[in-house]
């Protein structure tokens, strides 16, 4: 038997030894769940009256209303904090100081800012700005508002690591040819660093819906928010978060998913062909 390359494969006793090991481990798991599922059956978790109401079609409404909030917060996070992600990180590798320093500093800034915190300052600041406006939409801002900022900044360095990560000689050969930077960063390197920044994209995708949930603070009613008066009418505050958590998680998986399919599509296919054809058509004929 061959040794791998960190260490040597286990003998029977080695392999007798970590299938004990699985086999305890494996025990140990089972056991505390029966403990926990003996502990909520203690509480009185598991009650008949709990699941009717649990299982009620007002509940399973005012859940669909929260999460359209959710997710109609995070699909407008999404989009602003791609856009600009974008600007920013196409502004920190421009050649002029003037433009370069200043996206450094919001990068910097609203990185460093907890996202909590930005929600809360957009919120009063916007109450101040419009008092008439309701509270929804005043939660909505300080809920996109505040996603924006803070995402933003992070794939600005995402989008530019991406960026970066180009060979260096296709920028090169780009300028070769008489291209303009915008052409180079839109025709060349772009298409080209999709591949790179596509994981990280769809992850911080994922962290945009889960933090919507941060909403709560605000008075936006989004899921979690709608969890709390269900919990209230329910007379279970854990069951209602878990079926929350639950559907949270299924949401995450589907991006999860998606973002896996979608890599494995990119990496077959030819994204360096298209940019040479890219870059042929702006030739001058002839």
């Amino acid at each position: 038997m061959q040794p791998t390359v960190l260490f040597d494969a286990p003998g029977p006793k080695g392999r007798a030894r970590q299938r004990a090991a699985s086999i305890a481990f494996g025990l140990l798991v089972v056991v505390f769940l029966g403990w926990v599922i003996w502990k909520f059956e203690e509480g009185g978790q598991f009650e008949a009256r709990i699941w009717e109401r649990l299982t009620a079609t007002n509940v399973w409404n005012a859940i669909g209303e929260g999460l359209v909030k959710t997710l109609t917060a995070a699909a407008l996070a999404i989009v602003t904090s791609l856009a600009l992600g974008f600007l920013l990180a196409t502004a920190r590798l421009s050649d002029r100081a003037w433009l370069r320093r200043p996206a450094t500093v919001v990068v910097e800034l609203f990185r460093a800012i907890p996202l909590l915190l930005l929600m809360i300052f957009l919120f009063g600041w916007f109450s101040l700005q419009f008092p008439d406006a309701d509270t929804q939409t005043r939660g909505l801002f300080a809920v996109v508002g505040g996603l924006t900022l803070y995402n933003g900044s992070v794939l600005a360095e995402v989008f530019r690591a991406g960026i970066l990560a180009v060979p260096r000689g296709q920028s090169e050969a780009a300028y070769a040819i008489g291209m303009r930077k915008t052409q180079v960063m839109t025709i060349v390197l772009a298409p080209q660093a999709v591949r790179f920044m596509l994981p990280a994209i769809i992850s911080q995708c994922v962290v945009v819906l889960k933090d919507t949930s941060l909403g709560f603070i605000v008075a936006y009613p989004e899921t979690v928010r709608a969890a709390k008066n269900i919990a209230t009418y329910v007379g279970s505050s854990l069951m209602t978060y878990l079926v929350v958590a639950a559907i949270f998680i299924a949401i995450n998986s589907l991006l999860s998913l998606l973002a896996t399919r979608l890599e494995r599509r990119l990496s077959r296919s030819r994204t360096s062909a298209r940019a040479v054809r890219a870059v042929e058509d702006v030739l001058p004929a002839g």
